[in-house]
């Protein structure tokens, strides 16, 4: 594992501002330029493979991130995807447009085709598809539209984390869950994990919606919706939670702390993503792997597979996840 002191040295800033910047230290005086180059690095340096030889040049990709630049940084989820997807770009010998969601693009012949990061509405797929056919989309489930798309096993990943609590005795488990909208504002998105944490705790007959609290997928919203949970349900405090992202998590273990309730001992948590801000944090963040960098790398992988291979059939890629326990959780084995 990179330490901080190696992501200090490459990202050109000292080891105190990688630690505030890894802890999301809101009293930090640092520009979003400044923290952009340290996550890139700590994720960089938290993703090895192999090397492949680079093709001659190629052609270029519009890589349109459904994120803006700002929200990127709040979460690492998509910016690890987008950099799985360039390096693969770069291993190809492809140049790379960065799109995101507050800017202006125009679609040119120079351009080769797109991969879509990320959430879109109906409009804005309809937009997408009407300036090529060459696309790919990585985390939306486009394969009803006849449309390339690389998505992980969210049923796989929610049922690991509800089967582990059980086997360790948590006999109350509630959710800190997120929500989002598309980038247009038309309408929410339904997120899968909380749909199936309702369904699961449901079918073995524990569910209580008075433990579910719902805000943005970012630190501050975590540490908000924790702070809620231990105010309005005091000693009824669930002794787990399913955490949907890991930078809500982040905000959750640091309402826990100021309100001195100890983890794992009293409450266990389980983030989801493993971005690389999770080994650095205290406790150590337990957490759902998401092979992100794998998922761009796959998503460019069956963009270039459908561009060579001219195939008018879609293709969709699952990818499967890994339950990784750290500090956040107890064992009871």
């Amino acid at each position: 594992m990179a330490t901080i002191k190696d992501i200090a040295e490459q990202a050109g800033v000292s080891s105190a501002t990688v630690s505030r910047v890894l802890n999301y230290d809101n009293t930090l005086s640092v520009g979003d330029e400044t923290k952009k180059r340290i996550f890139e690095v700590a994720e960089a340096l938290d993703y090895t493979k192999y090397q492949k030889k680079k093709a001659k040049k190629q052609g270029k990709l519009a890589i349109v991130q459904w994120y803006t630049e700002k929200e990127e940084l709040d979460d690492l989820y998509y910016l690890s995807i987008r950099l799985g997807v360039e390096k693969r770009a770069e291993e190809m010998n492809y140049d790379i447009i960065r799109i995101f969601q507050n800017n202006d693009f125009e679609m040119n012949s120079d351009i080769e085709g797109i991969i879509a990061i990320g959430k879109f509405s109906d409009s804005q797929v309809n937009e997408l598809t009407s300036w090529t056919e060459n696309i790919c989309f990585v985390d939306f489930d486009q394969l009803h539209r006849k449309l390339d798309s690389v998505v992980i096993d969210f049923e796989q990943a929610v049922t690991s984390v509800l089967d582990y609590f059980f086997k360790n005795g948590h006999q109350t488990i509630g959710l800190i869950a997120g929500q989002e909208n598309f980038g247009d504002k038309s309408k929410p998105i339904i997120d899968k994990r909380t749909t199936i944490f309702e369904n699961y705790m449901n079918q073995v007959g524990i569910y209580q919606e008075k433990y579910v609290f719902t805000g943005a997928f970012n630190v501050t919203a975590g540490q908000e919706l924790m702070k809620k949970a231990i105010e309005t349900l005091k000693d009824d405090l669930p002794d787990a939670f399913f955490v949907s992202n890991d930078s809500m998590a982040i905000g959750c273990l640091r309402a826990l702390q100021e309100a001195g309730i100890s983890v794992p001992e009293r409450v266990s948590i389980i983030g989801f993503n493993d971005i690389s801000v999770a080994k650095y944090i205290y406790p150590t963040l337990s957490t759902v792997k998401v092979y992100t960098e794998l998922m761009g790398e796959t998503g460019f992988d069956l963009w270039l597979d459908k561009v060579t291979s001219e195939r008018t059939v879609a293709k969709k890629i699952t990818l499967s996840t890994d339950l990784v326990l750290r500090e956040s959780t107890r064992s009871t084995h």
